[in-house]
């Protein structure tokens, strides 16, 4: 068996072919939830405690309690609320063309967003044919994005950007585009309801390995039904909370106030207690999943923290995987962020390389050389007398000047004649 090993944090991937033939066959098991609905309000309802939006609805915290209440079937909150199509009179509208093509995707798909024209949009590198074929690579964007695009030329008059196929979302649900991000990453299966499998990642990051063998590798090799890679640095919540109010991601009161909530609930601080769990806080940017009731249920309620609490998920994921856990067997496979460094590169949001473009040192214009030296003659020196001699001639014409001074010259040269051992001169 011949695979490449990328190094870093290696990680060893079985060649596509190989990796194709590993695609389960039939879905894995869901412990204990088998049928999964959502709920649809054509009216909403307001009323409740807090949090909530037009798009998620406005779940009680009743609804939220008895949503972690793990059984065979359950209907739950899950975006979408107001229509009965995901994207079709919801809010995260879009074209009736680009539904029936994510209608129509089955097997695996890799998605990705920008919003608010934060990032440029990054090509996959490495892709197999085989992907190229059968993968479906969907990037949804608003319209101000979408103006940049065209504007740019970076998407076609098919809406085709590289491999990417290009999703125009219309009415927005939300103002902060990092929560209306949320929507794809979390809401995948909403959208792909035939997806068996996908692949997401954050508008920064550019993939550079083929998507069937990053599933055979953390899903599949791992008998997941979901993966996400840790974070770097930090894995417990309490400090990933403070993180993100002393680099100002979020108004620091909304996060004490969710904090706060959660520990009244009984979060505790990461310990070695909660082995074999190794950390709490994950780096969100990469999520691999199967399509299978309890994971989708997993990113639905996850979703639903983010739409009653902050924007920031990494603050909320913990929460919802152990309440989850504490009902059923489900696992998460959090693999080191430095295996996940080695499939995408991250790239600059597109505000950041403005910045550095502003900032760069502007250099004045390079000096010019000083001028040469003036050139040596390579004439023999001439003596005093005869330069004198030159000069008295000076006005004569050239030809009758060199005869006169090779006559001159020839008249004053002596030569030393050498006879036995005496040297005589001779004039």
């Amino acid at each position: 068996m011949h695979g490449s090993c990328i190094a870093a944090c290696p990680v060893c991937y079985l060649p596509v072919e190989e990796a194709i033939a590993l695609m389960p066959k039939s879905p894995s098991p869901s412990p204990v939830l088998k049928n999964l609905t959502f709920i649809y309000e054509e009216n909403l309802n307001r009323e409740t405690e807090f949090g909530g939006s037009d798009f998620g609805g406005y779940p009680t915290l009743w609804h939220r309690n008895d949503s972690y209440d793990i059984r065979e079937s359950m209907s739950i909150h899950c975006g979408f609320v107001k229509g009965g199509k995901p994207g079709l009179g919801t809010g995260y509208d879009m074209d009736e063309t680009d539904r029936l093509a994510m209608e129509n995707c089955h097997g695996v798909v890799v998605s990705s967003a920008i919003f608010g024209n934060f990032d440029e949009i990054q090509q996959p590198r490495n892709i197999s044919d085989y992907s190229k074929k059968t993968v479906c690579f969907f990037m949804f964007v608003d319209e101000e994005t979408e103006a940049y695009l065209k504007n740019t030329s970076a998407m076609d008059s098919d809406r085709r950007s590289g491999i990417w196929r290009v999703v125009v979302v219309r009415n927005i649900p939300y103002t902060d585009a990092r929560r209306t991000g949320k929507i794809p990453k979390l809401l995948i299966h909403r959208m792909f309801p035939n997806a068996r499998f996908s692949l997401w990642i954050d508008g920064k990051l550019e993939l550079v390995v083929d998507p069937i063998q990053i599933l055979e590798r953390f899903l599949w090799r791992k008998n997941a039904t979901f993966a996400i890679s840790r974070h770097y640095k930090r894995f417990d919540t309490f400090v990933e909370a403070e993180a993100n109010k002393a680099a100002g991601k979020y108004d620091n009161a909304s996060i004490d106030f969710q904090v706060e909530f959660y520990r009244n609930e009984g979060l505790t601080p990461y310990s070695e207690a909660k082995l074999p769990i190794t950390s709490d806080v994950p780096e969100g940017c990469v999520i691999m999943r199967e399509h299978v009731p309890i994971s989708n249920l997993f990113t639905c309620l996850w979703f639903n923290e983010v739409d009653r609490f902050t924007s920031r998920d990494q603050i909320s994921f913990s929460t919802v995987r152990d309440k989850i856990r504490a009902k059923t067997n489900w696992t998460i496979n959090m693999f080191l962020d430095c295996e996940r460094r080695n499939f995408v590169v991250q790239k600059y949001h597109r505000e950041v390389l403005e910045k550095k473009a502003i900032s760069s040192p502007v250099f004045p214009p390079p000096m010019l050389p000083p001028p040469p030296p003036p050139v040596l003659s390579v004439d023999p020196p001439i003596s005093p007398e005869t330069e004198s001699e030159e000069k008295s001639i000076s006005t004569e014409e050239p030809t009758v000047k060199k005869v006169q001074m090779r006559q001159r010259r020839s008249s004053g040269r002596h030569r030393k004649v050498v006879m036995g051992n005496t040297a005589t001169e001779s004039g």
